[in-house]
């Protein structure tokens, strides 16, 4: 029989644990759960790790791991035990994370338009007509159902029973979503019994709901069904799983810039019965390799002609191109302010507490307790480029510190928040672990927003960092229904 550990190997109190309460009892949605890993052994479920991994490796759910030199493709990590969310839990989630997508896409309206905002002096000028992510191209153009984020990953942290706080917004190409429907295939093939206990909401319909979607942002000069299609990099690109995957989910076609051209004033892909008119194209791709006419002109990735055919309003790109500027990390301070002005309400979730290097104040605090704080850079993702002060070395430290003085701009910095920690198999038995969660958001005719969503887990024992770069892992996540 498997025993749960509530305290670190140091035996210092664990961060708020989701399952357990500070007694050793389980919280009301845990209970079913804690009792079922209470009849389990390590050795049966390391045979049923090894058959997750052995499904993993032949679906080819694989990430690139880049930094050395040759970047490596690896089976994503996959942790047994789900994450649990209750109902009351995400029906408030979801009402926070509704209102702020609505929030995030009346912001991208505004500062392509008449800036009322930057007006109203909620935001500085500097913040978005200097950002690297504001496209000035944009200015003036209304998209389709005036929608510039249409797929939308929100990262979320929990620090107690009602502590959650919006960590980072990915409102360009957020990926992740097939790690989520393919943890929950596995998790019912694997555990067939633990999923009659519970009573879970489903995630198998986001590919439906996707392309939905998709079709409801499709040109106004459409006539019948569009045609849609995925565009990706292609195969040396790290989620280029996922590209394929949802493209064979929505029954959709797969496709990367060669396969397309502008001609007639339309967009076309080569098929082996000729050509075919695309309507909406879901890319995977930067802003900045989408044309090479109108952005970076060595792309090989784009199609020459797609963004002057977008603004003609002949196609549709989603995400919409300059969305980046609402994921900035410098931005991200002030999208309490943001949801205040375009909704007239209190945020209903949290930002962390984010400096601003830029400003002289906070970066003089930042500079003095860089041993305590996390700093990331403006534009970095994917758990790259960041310092996680209290686990730094003196040289890292240091190094940073040189950073931010040479480039202010580039950098803010949040506390170290006690992350909250689930159940995890480890080595040594069932062991919280750190966890955060990325719901997934569809804003077309509506906004709909994935029950659950991806959870990763720092399977690294007192780690933090939960990307999958990074030493991370991924579980199923359970969102349990009335």
């Amino acid at each position: 029989m498997l025993k749960t550990q509530a305290y670190t190997s140091d035996g210092a109190p664990a961060s708020f644990d989701e399952m357990l309460r500070p007694d050793g009892t389980a919280r009301p949605a845990y209970a079913e759960l804690l009792k079922w890993l209470g009849q389990q052994t390590k050795t049966s479920l390391r045979q049923k790790q090894q058959e997750a991994e052995a499904i993993f490796s032949r679906l080819g759910i694989t990430f690139a791991v880049y930094g050395s030199a040759e970047a490596n493709e690896k089976i994503i990590p996959f942790d047994l035990i789900p994450r649990i969310v209750s109902a009351a839990e995400w029906r408030f989630l979801e009402r926070g994370i509704e209102q702020r997508v609505r929030a995030l896409n009346a912001f991208l309206y505004d500062i392509y338009h008449r800036q009322e905002i930057v007006r109203a002096g909620k935001i500085p000028s500097a913040m978005v007509n200097q950002n690297d992510a504001f496209l000035p191209d944009m200015m003036g153009f209304d998209p389709p159902a005036n929608v510039y984020a249409h797929i939308i990953g929100v990262d979320l942290v929990r620090t107690g029973d009602n502590g959650f706080f919006v960590l980072e917004d990915n409102l360009r190409t957020p990926s992740g979503v097939s790690y989520m429907l393919e943890n929950r295939e596995a998790m019912m093939h694997l555990f067939p019994e633990l999923f009659s206990a519970h009573r879970v909401a489903p995630v198998e319909r986001y590919p439906e709901l996707l392309r939905q979607t998709l079709e409801s942002v499709a040109p106004r000069h459409c006539d019948g069904d569009p045609t849609i299609a995925v565009l990706t990099p292609g195969v040396f690109n790290s989620a280029y799983f996922e590209h394929a995957f949802l493209a064979d989910q929505m029954g959709v076609e797969l496709v990367q810039g060669s396969d397309l051209m502008v001609e007639d004033g339309a967009l076309y892909m080569r098929t082996i019965r000729g050509k075919e008119q695309l309507h909406v194209i879901y890319r995977r791709i930067d802003d900045a390799f989408l044309d090479p006419l109108n952005f970076r002109p060595d792309s090989m990735l784009g199609v020459p002609g797609l963004f002057g055919l977008y603004r003609a309003g002949k196609v549709t790109i989603v995400n919409a191109p300059g969305t980046g500027i609402a994921d900035d990390k410098a931005v991200y301070a002030y999208v309490p302010d943001i949801v205040s002005f375009y909704t007239g309400e209190k945020p209903i979730l949290d930002n962390v507490q984010t400096f601003r290097c830029s400003i002289d104040d906070e970066r003089a605090y930042v500079l003095d307790k860089l041993d305590e704080l996390v700093v990331k850079e403006v534009h970095g993702s994917g758990g790259y480029g960041m310092l996680i002060g209290p686990h730094a070395s003196k040289k890292e430290l240091a190094d940073f510190a040189d950073r931010i003085k040479a480039r202010p701009a580039n950098y803010i910095a949040q506390p170290t928040l006690a992350l909250s920690t689930c159940p995890a198999f480890c080595p040594e038995g069932i062991s919280p672990r750190h966890v955060d969660l990325r719901p997934f958001v569809l804003v077309g005719d509506k906004v709909r927003v994935t029950p659950g969503g991806l959870t990763r887990v720092a399977l690294k024992k007192g780690s933090l960092v939960v990307n999958s770069s990074q030493g991370g892992g991924t579980k199923d996540t359970w969102v349990l229904e009335d």
